[in-house]
Order: structure tokens, then C-alpha cells, then sequence
């Protein structure tokens, strides 16, 4: 894109005491959505083995939530990382950065990370992440649980940025829907998509997708109103948006700047055929 990049982060902090409450928080047992408002620094979190870091979990596998992936946004300040950041041997995991430059070292090789900087990390991968500089950097840790099948093998680790990959246009859209994607989808290799969806102002997703994928859509830039299920919401850069596997969904993206999604989504595997995908 020949546009720099921007990118909604949150900051925290709490509303004064003085406020009344108009947000736009909803969770319900086809999708939710976590507005942009609620991130505040007393629903954070923290994990094991991270330096001066705080988190908000915008996702994780729960009953009646989110089944397939967690997703958190990362806020590390100065001097802080982690040398040990993921401790299930399992989890395949996406970074992308959002806010900040900070030093990520994966098998070995050394990345300067930065605004639009994306990372695929396959399992059992040996990786840290370190904030050399004096702010705060924030970014997007994507985490599921490897679907390994035989015959293929595990993909490879990569780093690229948004601003190298060229958007596909959707056919018949004149250019105002696009998707960025990081991977191809023919390969196999991959159970999970992390892509950045894009619609200039007016652009729309004309009918209801209604598909088999889960989906969480973290609005990057912009504003526009997304249809979930059989409400029109109104979302904005910030918001998060969990949609359960069928849940209907279509956008119109009225403006007046373009209107970006980070996308989650699982792909390319078999449906399991017990409940959970647990063999009984």
C-alpha cells in the first residue's frame, strides 16, 4: 500500500468517575463484540516469564465463546520482553505490530519489528522479544493449537510487513474490498489465516456470509456497520468483533476513510466429527 500505515491501539486508563455508561459491549451465543471503551487497565492481564508487560485477552477457547484461538493485544514497555513467551508446545502463534519498533529473535535470526511488522510463529519455534527503546510498543499475539495432519509438513516460520504485500481485489468490487494475505491458500501447510481486510469508503460485503470458519475481526482503522447475525452494529477502530462458526455477516463501510480489519480465521482441515473433536 503506498499509504502509511495506521493502526488503533489501546491505551488503557480508566473514565472519570463523573461519566455515565454508553458503550456498546455485547456477547451473545452467536458473536460479541468487545468495544474499543472497555479496554481499560483493570480488565488486563499478565503472564509468567514476561518483563514489564500488561495484556488484554480479547479471545480465548471458552464454552459459548471462542473455540478454535486466543487472541490478545501485547503492551510492553521499556526494557521488557520475554526470553521464554510461549510455553505450550503446541500453539502456533501471529504478531502483528500496531504501535512501536522492538527486536523479535525467531530460530536464531534477529527482526526489527515495527507499525505493519508480521510474524508467523510455527510450534516448538525458539523465540524472545525484546523493547530496546524508550516507549511503550503494542502488538497482536494470535495463538491455536496445531492441527498437524499426515503427510504434510509443519509450515515454516516467516516475517514480512503489510506495506510489502501487494492486497488482492475481490473480483467485481472495482477496488474498494481488498484482503492482504500473508499466506497463500492453497497451502495446506496452514490451519489459520491472519489477513487484514480492506474497504475503501463506500465498499461493501453485499450479502450474508454465512460459512464455516471462526472468525475474530480486530478494526484496525476506520469505522463502519457490520452486520452480525441479525443485528447492525456500529464498530470503529479499536473494536473487536467474535463470530462463531455460521454466524451470518455482511458491512458497509460508509466512511469517510478506509475501514481495516485484522482477520483471524481456521482453515484447512477436517471438520471433527465428535463434539470438541475428542474421540470418546
Amino acid at each position: 500500500m503506498s499509504k502509511s500505515p495506521y493502526y488503533y491501539a489501546p491505551h488503557g486508563g480508566h473514565p472519570g468517575q463523573d461519566q455515565l455508561l454508553t458503550d456498546r459491549a455485547m456477547f451473545t451465543e452467536a458473536y460479541a463484540v468487545i468495544p474499543k471503551g472497555v479496554m481499560r487497565d483493570i480488565v488486563t492481564s499478565h503472564l509468567p516469564f514476561w518483563d514489564n508487560m500488561r495484556m488484554w485477552v480479547i479471545a480465548r477457547p471458552l464454552t459459548g465463546f471462542a473455540e478454535t484461538f486466543s487472541q490478545y493485544i501485547v503492551e510492553v514497555g521499556p526494557n521488557g520482553g520475554s526470553n521464554k513467551p510461549e510455553l505450550d508446545a503446541s500453539a502456533e502463534g501471529v504478531i502483528f505490530v500496531v504501535e512501536g519498533e522492538f527486536s523479535l529473535t525467531l530460530n536464531g535470526t534477529q527482526h526489527a519489528m515495527r507499525p505493519g511488522s508480521y510474524a508467523f510463529i510455527p510450534p516448538q519455534s525458539d523465540w524472545s522479544l525484546r523493547n530496546n527503546g524508550s516507549e511503550a510498543v503494542r502488538f497482536h499475539w494470535l495463538r491455536k493449537a496445531y492441527q498437524p495432519v499426515e503427510g504434510v509438513p509443519y509450515p515454516e516460520a516467516f516475517v514480512t510487513n503489510e506495506q510489502d504485500i501487494e492486497p488482492i481485489v475481490m473480483p467485481g468490487t472495482e477496488g474498494r474490498w481488498s484482503t492482504t494475505r500473508f499466506v497463500e491458500i492453497s497451502d495446506m501447510r496452514h490451519d489459520m489465516h491472519v489477513n487484514i481486510v480492506n474497504f475503501e469508503p463506500g465498499g461493501v460485503i453485499p450479502f450474508a456470509e454465512t460459512h464455516v470458519m471462526e472468525h475474530g475481526l480486530y478494526v484496525l482503522e476506520g469505522k463502519a456497520v457490520y452486520r452480525l447475525n441479525q443485528d447492525w452494529v456500529e464498530v470503529e477502530a479499536g473494536d473487536f468483533m467474535w463470530l462463531r462458526a455460521f454466524c451470518p455477516q455482511a458491512c458497509y463501510a460508509g466512511g469517510p476513510s478506509r475501514f481495516r480489519y485484522l482477520l483471524y480465521k481456521d482453515v484447512n482441515r477436517q471438520m471433527p466429527l465428535t463434539l470438541g473433536g475428542l474421540k470418546r
